[in-house]
């Protein structure tokens, strides 16, 4: 029997009814299985420490957090209003950085890769989220040689293209080959200097294509195929449907160029987290089922 409730993930890991209000967020929820049925994605509310998040490339900004909370609701309403209903882990205002909760966790079908980051402040950010993949059901494995991030792992068909920064190192990227060879994932390390995250160059559309604001992809080459967006924002998208993609508010010309390709363009301000070298993709974990 499958129903509609609130709730979000407590520290524990468990999935309960939200607080009064319940910020809208709903998904139907199989009270056999005790788990939500995919699509659904994990999010992490923004800490109150938001602005002291991590910033590697630019100078850093102001952060208004309070705008970032509204610009983060409204990233969930664009979710949930294209099918992607939310299950929210637990938030910690000790961590700035833990509203990316992308870079903590990596689906593939049944297996959640739980990242190792590069940056001693973003260690705690796995925990949580770590605790809650287990309680839902999902099988975790850990990268325990080197360091990696999520943001550097872009998934396109069997394709696995790992970003090799300052954030994910070979070391990693070879475990994350072991780890996933024997499910049919083939892995390739994607050179990525330029940039914080391999998904702050490039991003794929629905047919597979990947694309990037050439002026930060180190080797457009490594793609099988490859578009050049006008806009470095235009590089960011995440795939809501086989027709509809989502993507930052900031980069017109882009989207006007993805509805000349037939996709239909959804668009939300994320300015303040752009601002921390944030994207669309930073912001939640698709599981896809």
């Amino acid at each position: 029997m499958l129903k509609y409730v609130k709730y979000r993930i407590g520290r524990d890991g468990v999935p309960r009814r939200a607080w009064p209000g319940g910020e809208r967020y709903c998904r139907r929820v199989s009270e056999t299985l005790g788990r939500p049925v995919p699509p659904f994605a994990l999010v992490r509310r923004p800490a109150a420490t938001l602005a002291d998040g991590c910033v590697s490339f630019g100078e850093r900004q102001p952060v208004d957090v309070e705008r970032a909370r509204r610009q983060w609701l409204a990233y969930l309403d664009a979710l949930h209003e294209h099918g992607w209903p939310t299950l929210e882990v637990e938030p910690d205002d000790a961590l700035p950085d833990s509203v990316f909760i992308e870079d903590a966790v990596v689906m593939f079908g049944e297996l959640a890769v739980i990242t190792n980051p590069a940056e001693a402040t973003r260690h705690p950010e796995i925990v949580a989220a770590a605790e809650a993949i287990r309680r839902l059901g999902y099988a975790p494995a850990r990268i325990t040689r080197g360091t990696l991030d999520g943001g550097d792992v872009l998934k396109v068909g069997r394709t696995v293209y790992v970003g090799l920064s300052g954030r994910t190192s070979r070391a990693a990227v070879d475990e994350l080959r072991e780890l996933l060879a024997p499910r049919g994932w083939t892995v390739v390390g994607v050179p990525t200097t330029k940039v914080l995250h391999l998904k702050s160059a490039v991003t794929a559309l629905p047919d597979g294509t990947v694309i990037g604001y050439r002026p930060l992809v180190d080797d457009a080459g490594v793609f099988t195929t490859f578009l050049d967006v006008p806009e470095e924002d235009g590089a960011h998208v995440v795939v809501l449907d086989d027709a509809t993609i989502l993507m930052s508010a900031h980069a017109p010309r882009s989207a006007e160029l993805f509805r000349t390709r037939g996709l239909a363009v959804v668009t939300t301000d994320i300015s303040e987290f752009e601002k921390l070298e944030g994207c669309v993709t930073c912001l939640s974990v698709r599981v896809r089922g």
